[in-house]
């Protein structure tokens, strides 16, 4: 198992603790994480633009005028979309951009990005932030002393304290630990957990 040091908020050792090498040290296919994080990225599409079509336009549906002795070009309705105002013919419909994946999947594509954070070095764990009031420069000063650039924050439960510090933070954000998501993980450079939610994200995630 991989030993990791665990930190206070001045980047001291307090301790060690051994991770569960089936949730943090797993062989890394960047394909999985690419597939699951287009996944969630496609799931907060809304799919929502939509076009009138000929059948959708209110309008006569009376010939405009008779097909032939006119010397014009043949008409149908007012709602023609050769007409100003009539329906569109090719434009987009509500539709869903979501992906199915299996749980398995999904679940090993986040081990993966836990063990590639731990092995590139990115990975913090924190005893605990001891924020007993918000306070947006006492944490920013916290991050800066433990060197946690771009980051992301993984709490066990709500922790007002903490994500009411982190908000107006630019490129950082707090996650409890049961929202813990590739995308996320992928998108900071820096993943810092709290000794309290390791065991929860273990017990989850361990086979």
């Amino acid at each position: 198992m991989a030993v990791l040091d665990i930190i206070d908020t001045n980047a001291e050792k307090i301790s060690e603790i051994e991770l569960n090498d089936s949730v943090f040290n797993v062989t890394v296919k960047s394909h999985i994480l690419h597939d699951v994080a287009t996944m969630q990225l496609a799931k907060r599409r809304s799919g929502t633009a939509a076009v009138k079509h000929r059948s959708q336009v209110r309008g006569s549906s009376k010939k405009l005028f008779r097909q032939k002795g006119t010397g014009r070009a043949r008409r149908g309705d007012i709602k023609s979309p050769l007409l100003r105002g009539g329906g569109s013919v090719f434009g987009p419909d509500p539709r869903s951009y979501e992906k199915k994946l299996t749980k398995k999947v999904k679940k090993m594509a986040l081990k993966m990005a836990l063990s590639s954070k731990l092995a590139s070095g990115d990975l913090l764990i924190i005893d605990s932030f001891g924020m007993q009031s918000t306070s947006t420069k006492r944490f920013n000063d916290i991050l800066r002393s433990i060197k946690a650039v771009n980051a992301l924050i993984i709490v066990p439960d709500n922790d007002p304290a903490v994500q009411l510090s982190a908000r107006n933070l630019p490129r950082t954000s707090v996650l409890r630990q049961d929202g813990l998501n590739v995308y996320d993980i992928l998108k900071h450079r820096t993943l810092v957990i709290t000794r309290s939610s390791i065991d929860k994200i273990e017990g989850r995630l361990a086979s």
